[in-house]
């Protein structure tokens, strides 16, 4: 059961991973948000990691890739979001937690905001190695060329250098990064935005895409609790940190 129903309609592009009981009671389902570019198949070891604590974990996928290659991609951020709103009854679920990747918590922020529209509860977003929402606007766009994006792509880390160099791969990966990257480059959000639900920032100590001072400033964008933690490691900390990060989300 999930949230007290025995089912739910869920799309077949929105992964799930039971979860059940845990030690300190029931724990809220929570969504999974990927990065720009990323598939829901990067976030499996991750949702794995939180099934076995116990929390029911979704993670979505977005257009441009694995099922949903021939889908569309959303010009906005926020149309990213409501598509993954509207997509599943989440109300169903009761309360709610969020956990965004990199773009993907600036997705997840959307998708609290449209929540609250709705009367559907969230109680907290982790916005993990992104940097806030009101700092987008400001800083520097993200290459959209090929050229520009493949040296994107291996400065940023998390994928096998060997996969970069295969003229099929790319031909999958190229047009998810661009369409993300064209919804985060127009993505703006005024630093007085804030939702209800307590906002958690988590990052890597040697993260030189999004710093300290960028996965700070989330503290603005909450009218809840703020906290901050870091892990050793880069952009994607999370992969040498998956059960600690999983312990991190799954006992608040």
């Amino acid at each position: 059961m999930i949230g007290g129903q025995s089912q739910l309609d869920i799309t077949l592009w929105i992964k799930r991973f039971p979860g059940g009981q845990t030690s300190h009671g029931e724990s809220l389902p929570t969504i999974v948000f990927p990065h720009a570019g990323g598939a829901a198949a990067a976030y499996r070891n991750f949702a794995l990691a939180l099934s076995a604590k116990g929390v029911d974990t979704f993670v979505v996928q977005y257009p441009q890739r694995g099922e949903r290659l021939r889908d569309p991609a959303p010009d906005t951020v926020a149309e990213l979001a409501a598509e993954m709103l509207t997509a599943v009854d989440w109300a169903h679920l009761g309360p709610l937690r969020l956990f965004g990747h990199c773009m993907g918590a600036l997705v997840g922020f959307e998708f609290a905001r449209l929540a609250a529209q709705r009367g559907i509860v969230v109680r907290e977003l982790w916005a993990s190695a992104s940097q806030a929402p009101s700092t987008v606007a400001d800083s520097r766009p993200a290459p959209t060329t090929d050229r520009e994006l493949l040296a994107d792509i291996a400065d940023m880390g998390g994928t096998d250098a060997r996969l970069l160099e295969d003229e099929d791969f790319l031909e999958l990966l190229l047009p998810a990064v661009r369409a993300d990257y064209h919804a985060f480059n127009r993505y703006t959000c005024d630093r007085s935005v804030r939702i209800d639900a307590d906002i958690h920032a988590v990052g890597g100590t040697s993260d030189h895409r999004v710093d300290q001072e960028l996965l700070r400033q989330w503290e603005f964008h909450t009218h809840g609790v703020f906290t901050f933690t870091q892990f050793d490691g880069g952009h994607f900390y999370i992969d040498d940190h998956l059960d600690d990060v999983a312990d991190l989300v799954s006992c608040t």
